[in-house]
């Protein structure tokens, strides 16, 4: 394609997705730090020394940056320069009020502006299958789509701007949160003798991680259906079980003891004979919410 593309931040994700572009169209790359400049996957990459001098040669530009503060300060030098691009996409990942903080001030100078989270690992992206959770108006998408498409598996429009970042936030925080709840596991089962692979098996298999997922999510509580199943008062005792054995083997539990709480709520609530999905009836109060279809 006939068109050149700047990419600001040279870090892992930002180098990786450089070479990918270079493999489609001219690439034009900016970091604050130098000493990224001698990534093996720049070597098709022209490498400039400043902002102004990278919008001097395009009109679009990628971001690939560390932190929240890091992306603000940048769309902030954009906006400013005397060459304004027309349209930037944010690949960094960003809460989604920072998102809409970004879009906010590129509206007022007329430049589009997409959050482009991205879900996919660094290997992906220097192979050009990356995917893209994407938040933005419909306008600004389809500009960012043509460009997106250049390096991507896949590409979805999620919805309006930040629900890209947001989506990627959830997903992260609960891909965090089960690794924790998983070396807790691994290590009550290596106090118990139980081989770890044994364990792992297990977890992958139908009643494992992704029954939660498929069934309690899917089928009850999209459904708003809590009757039978599994109680909350059955689910409860399991609970305490681990608890205890945890107690007894002499276990720190941080995740599993926390997640215990709720189902505590959930017995006083007057819940403890529907299927323990009904947890989320606690949340939908909380948080004035409707989780069912």
């Amino acid at each position: 394609m006939d068109i050149t593309i700047g990419i600001i931040g040279l870090g892992n994700a930002g180098s990786a997705l450089a070479k990918a572009f270079s493999k489609k169209c001219s690439v034009i790359g900016y970091d604050i730090n130098p000493e990224r400049y001698n990534s093996d996957n720049l070597s098709t990459v022209k490498l400039v020394n400043s902002i102004d001098e990278l919008l001097l040669n395009t009109q679009t530009v990628v971001l690939s940056l560390p932190n929240e503060s890091s992306s603000v300060e940048v769309a902030a030098d954009l906006l400013m320069s005397k060459e304004s691009p027309e349209l930037i996409i944010e690949t960094s990942t960003i809460g989604p009020h920072t998102a809409k903080e970004i879009d906010a001030k590129c509206k007022k100078e007329g430049v589009a502006f997409v959050d482009a989270a991205i879900g996919s690992g660094v290997k992906a992206m220097s192979l050009g299958k990356a995917v893209f959770l994407v938040g933005g108006n419909d306008q600004d998408f389809l500009l960012a789509q043509s460009i997106l498409g250049l390096v991507a598996d896949s590409i979805h429009h999620i919805g309006e701007t930040g629900s890209g970042s947001g989506l990627k936030v959830i997903n992260n925080a609960v891909v965090h949160s089960i690794l924790v709840v998983l070396i807790e596991a691994i290590t009550m089962a290596r106090k118990l003798q139980i081989p770890i692979p044994t364990l792992v098996d297990l977890l992958k298999g139908d009643d494992g991680i992704t029954r939660p997922l498929l069934h309690r999510i899917e089928e009850r509580i999209l459904e708003g259906d809590y009757t039978g199943g599994m109680s909350v008062t059955n689910a409860r005792k399991d609970s305490m079980l681990a608890l205890e054995t945890a107690y007894e083997y002499g276990v720190p539990l941080f995740a599993i003891s926390g997640s215990h709480i709720p189902y505590d709520i959930a017995k006083d609530k007057g819940l403890g004979e529907k299927d323990y999905a009904s947890l989320a009836t606690l949340w939908e109060t909380w948080s004035n919410v409707n989780l069912s279809n």
